[in-house]
């Protein structure tokens, strides 16, 4: 015992407790740990648990206070002096981001500053505040007045006595439980460090420890790049149920281990798609379609019943999946890729202020913690003893002592819950990607439930290939309403310029729309090279690092294979109107989505005659000689169309022009048509992906009001241009004439 005192003395000289101690980095950051056989997890764990823990033993892993001897004052036992503030420890977790308390490593996730205002104050709240250390000492000094002489003097004693509000009376709120400093630098300041993502194995064993039976995963997707934030095959990874197809005998859940793990897909932030809620129901059929066909061969048959889209900004179907949430009971876990809106929903989904629901009889009440093995639940059983209460005086090593001695698991990746109150405190939202850095447990219902935030996936990592300043501005924050830009031959469009789109030639001329909260720009396609590539000296701002122009590649050839032609028509394909259909047209109009993983979208559209699109394809060294059909005499332009039925509508309507021919409507060789195409070009040739139009411009274009179509449209300049010049001549000649005479 000596010998441990001296050295420990000797430790506290040298300042060697300053450095850092060895901690084990968990879990859910390196799957790569995870290789140990459970068995041997288990055995080490309770061989550990059977051993005393001794009073001097060195901390293993920095969970709590490493409390500092400059930041706390030891007391020694026999010390009389009293201690001002009640002691207090931090929680196990930070309630922002989920991570282990520690106060050893400054730049992780979890490391509270023992300095800092709001850690302090948690740690030693006071006991009385200013005031009443004011009352006490205007009580001292009325004890030594004599009562009779000032009621002499006309001093109202008891009315005085009465003024001071007696000490038990005072009662402060509790202290709230700070943020780590990580979290507070993200609050306050929009500054932080972005964790080390977990990957899907690791999140399949935090799962895996569930301790419930019913266990439903919510699949969290971002409408702003919508399908690219999807998991595929993520049932099978996960061993859940299978997605229900359209078979009417098949069946709707089914039992792995013990254990019912179902599968939902939720798309958030469906504000950003349109400006009403109407609009966004609308788009349901259309996101199932492209949801099934990023599915793949699996999407063909699933029936994709539960799919729902919502919005934790305007509150659009928030209450509807609240209740499905309570409903359920059980494990709900909120998977998806980093920076989807997890942490928003979240909040804006989790059932608040339902303690007071009463357990039915058939209730199956589950243990808190992560799932243990027999063997390690009776080693568990051996360490519960009925903790006497300590008092007041408490010592910095009798802290750590108590910390080391409490039951959690150092190898379960699922940590811990938290206490169960009607209001807890949510997760930390952010713009930061990976914020959430652990899984973060907060159960509802009188034990009904639990809601647990995990920490999200990695990206492919575009904001790596963009200025630092700038990477916050990826981020849609709002709905976006786009610009028109045409796209003619020799011009390309460029994305925050380090993501170009450049027509193939022979190409028609092209409108774009970008749904992206960074600048879009055109401009010829040379000088756009030159700017993506970091090249010369041009006003357009690339806001990607230095040296990225290197790495710029093809990140594919995207068709324009989609006809949008009766939605951007109007009133010809209208049956209230002309009534034309799409193949009797004379042209037809094509689009596609270009995807920007985690930023946005952007349209393409295009218009073709129909006679191009599906006509033979051009040889490379030919030029196809273009020869008017001649038109039938019998065939009425759509705008003649439109004037005899303006003439007299109850006459009967014209006999329909005959459709296009057959050479032109299809094509004969049974080839493929001849679809515009646009070639992206991106870092390292990725984050660009595709998808079936959605026609955003028509749901997101600017508002024309009645009062703009009344009014009277601006005066042209051309003339008051040329009557100033009259002007200007006569003046001239004026003082010409006056110069001679």
């Amino acid at each position: 015992m000596h010998r441990i005192l001296s050295s420990r003395w000797l430790n506290n000289a040298l300042n060697i407790a300053e450095h850092s101690r060895g901690v084990e980095l968990p879990l859910f950051l390196c799957p790569s740990i995870n290789r140990v056989s459970w068995s041997q997890r288990l055995g080490a764990v309770a061989s550990s648990s059977r051993v005393q823990a001794s009073q001097w033993g060195v901390q293993r892993r920095c969970l709590h206070v490493e409390a500092d001897a400059h930041a706390v004052p030891a007391l020694s036992p026999n010390s009389n002096t009293p201690q001002p503030y009640p002691v207090q420890r931090l929680p196990k977790q930070c309630r922002g981001c989920g991570a282990l308390s520690q106060s050893s490593f400054p730049n992780q996730p979890g490391y509270f500053d023992l300095d800092r205002k709001a850690v302090r104050n948690y740690l030693r709240p006071q006991t009385a505040d200013r005031s009443r250390h004011e009352d006490k000492i205007y009580e001292d000094a009325l004890k030594h007045f004599d009562h009779k002489e000032l009621a002499a003097k006309g001093v109202d004693v008891d009315a005085l006595v009465s003024s001071i509000v007696p000490p038990e009376t005072v009662q402060r709120p509790p202290p709230k439980v700070p943020l780590c400093d990580r979290c507070h630098y993200l609050t306050h300041n929009h500054s932080g460090e972005s964790i080390y993502h977990p990957s899907i194995d690791s999140i399949k064993d935090t799962i895996l420890e569930s301790p419930y039976k019913y266990n439903h995963i919510y699949h969290i997707l971002d409408a702003a790049d919508f399908p690219m934030s999807l998991l595929p095959r993520l049932y099978e990874i996960l061993n859940m149920a299978p997605l229900r197809t359209k078979n009417r005998r098949s069946r709707a859940g089914k039992y792995y281990n013990n254990q019912k793990i179902e599968l939902s897909f939720v798309i958030t932030r469906c504000d950003l798609l349109a400006p009403t809620k109407p609009q966004v129901d609308t788009l349901f059929p259309y996101l199932q379609e492209v949801l099934r066909d990023a599915l793949g061969r699996t999407g063909r048959h699933v029936r994709l019943g539960n799919l729902i889209a919502v919005s934790s900004k305007r509150s659009w179907w928030t209450k509807e999946l609240k209740e499905d949430i309570w409903k359920r009971g059980g494990a709900g876990w909120m998977v998806g890729k980093a920076n989807v809106g997890k942490s928003q929903l979240f909040e804006a989904v989790f059932p608040k202020g339902r303690m007071e629901w009463t357990p039915s009889k058939h209730q199956i009440t589950v243990d808190m913690h992560a799932k243990n093995a027999p063997d390690q639940e009776s080693a568990t059983t051996e360490r519960v003893e009925i903790q006497p209460e300590l008092p007041q005086e408490r010592t910095e090593d009798q802290e750590i002592d108590d910390m080391e001695e409490e039951e959690l698991d150092e190898y379960a990746l699922l940590p811990p819950a938290a206490k169960e109150t009607n209001y807890p405190e949510m997760p930390l939202v952010s713009d930061l990607p990976g914020t959430t850095a652990s899984p973060i447990r907060i159960p509802f219902g009188n034990g009904r439930g639990e809601l647990i935030d995990l920490p999200g996936l990695e990206r492919t990592g575009l904001e790596q290939h963009v200025k630092e300043e700038h990477r916050l501005s990826l981020v849609m924050r709002s709905r976006i309403v786009p610009e028109q830009m045409t796209l003619t031959p020799g011009r390309s469009l460029l994305i925050g310029g380090f993501i170009r789109i450049t027509p193939r030639e022979p190409a028609p001329i092209m409108l774009t729309y970008a749904f992206t909260p960074i600048q879009a720009h055109v401009t010829r396609t040379d000088k756009a090279i030159g700017i993506q590539n970091q090249a010369g000296e041009v006003n357009i701002e690339n806001i990607a690092v230095p040296g990225t122009g290197e790495k710029t590649k093809l990140a594919g050839s995207f068709e324009l294979k989609w006809d949008i032609t009766k939605q951007r028509t109007g009133p010809l394909t209208r049956k209230d109107s002309v009534g034309l259909k799409v193949e009797q047209l004379p042209y037809r109009v094509l689009s596609t989505d270009i995807l920007i993983e985690g930023v946005g979208w952007v349209e393409v559209t295009a218009q073709m005659r129909a006679k191009d699109l599906f006509g033979q394809k051009p040889s490379p060294g030919a030029q196809a000689a273009e020869e008017p059909q001649p038109q039938p005499e019998n065939q009425l332009t759509a705008l003649e169309r439109l004037e005899a039925l303006a003439e007299d509508p109850k006459k009967k309507r014209a006999p329909r022009p005959p459709p296009v021919p057959a050479s032109v409507s299809e094509n004969t060789d049974g080839n493929e048509p001849n679809w515009p195409i646009v070639d992206v070009y991106s870092p390292e040739g990725k984050f660009i992906s595709s998808r079936k139009p959605m026609n955003g411009w028509v749901l997101n274009k600017p508002k024309v009001s009645a009062a703009s179509r009344r009014s009277r449209p601006r005066r042209s300049m051309k003339g008051m241009k040329k009557l100033e010049k009259k002007r200007r001549r006569e003046r001239d000649a004026l003082s010409a004439a006056g110069s001679v005479s």
